[in-house]
C-alpha cells in the first residue's frame, strides 16, 4: 500500500495486495477480462493495450472508497484529491505516465447512474490537465467500443473511476465536445 506523503488519509493499493478482497476482484477482473482478447473487441490484442505494462511496472493502483456516495457530486468529490495526487506520481512525460492509473473502486455502490453521471461532470477537468477519467461498472455503460461500435466494453465487477493519461488514441471520446477535441489536438497535434 501507498501511503500519500502529506496527507494520510489518502491511500492506494498495489496489485501484490490481495489481501484486499476488492483489490483481488479486481486483479481477476484485469487478468480475466483486460489482459485478454474478446471476440466482440474488434481488433487483436487484449481488451486494454495498456494494462500489462501497468502491472509489470507495478503502476495499476487502487483507491478504495468506503461507504455509498448517493450522489455524482459525492462520489467525484471522493476521488478528486487522486487526481492531484496522480499527477504527482504520474507527471506528464514521465517513464511510466502512460502506464499509470488509479481504479478508483465504490464496492458499495448498487445506483450506476451516478457512476456515469460523476464521469461526465469530471471530464472536463481532467482533459484540460491531459487526463482521463472513465466509468466502469456492471451496467455496463452505454458507450461503444472503439472498433465496435455493438459491444459495451467498460464493464466491471466493481463500480469504478479510472484515472491515466490521455493517449492519442483517446480522440473519439471526445468529439461530443469542439473544446475537449481543441485539448486533445494541443497535445496530440492531429493524430487520431
Amino acid at each position: 500500500m501507498i501511503v500519500h506523503p502529506t496527507s494520510p488519509a489518502l491511500r492506494l493499493f498495489e496489485p501484490s495486495d490481495l489481501d484486499q478482497p476488492v483489490v483481488r476482484d479486481l486483479a481477476g477482473w484485469v487478468a480475466d477480462y483486460l489482459l485478454r482478447p474478446h471476440r466482440d473487441l474488434g481488433r487483436k490484442g487484449p481488451v486494454c493495450p495498456y494494462a500489462q505494462g501497468s502491472l509489470h511496472r507495478g503502476r495499476l493502483l487502487v483507491n478504495v472508497v468506503e461507504g455509498t456516495p448517493t450522489t455524482a457530486a459525492e462520489l467525484a468529490f471522493a476521488i478528486r484529491p487522486y487526481r492531484d495526487w496522480f499527477l504527482q506520481l504520474a507527471p506528464p512525460g514521465s517513464t511510466d505516465a502512460a502506464y499509470t492509473t488509479i481504479l478508483n473502486a465504490f464496492p458499495q455502490l448498487t445506483d450506476y447512474a451516478i457512476v456515469d453521471e460523476a464521469q461526465r461532470a469530471l471530464q472536463r477537468l481532467f482533459v484540460r490537465d491531459g487526463l482521463m477519467v472513465g466509468e466502469f461498472h456492471d451496467g455496463p455503460p452505454d458507450k461503444p467500443g472503439l472498433w465496435n461500435p455493438d459491444w459495451r466494453p467498460l464493464r466491471s465487477p466493481v463500480p469504478l473511476l479510472a484515472i491515466r493519461h490521455m493517449v492519442a488514441t483517446d480522440l473519439p471520446f471526445l468529439v461530443q465536445s469542439p473544446d475537449l477535441v481543441s485539448v486533445h489536438r494541443g497535445l496530440f497535434g492531429g493524430a487520431p
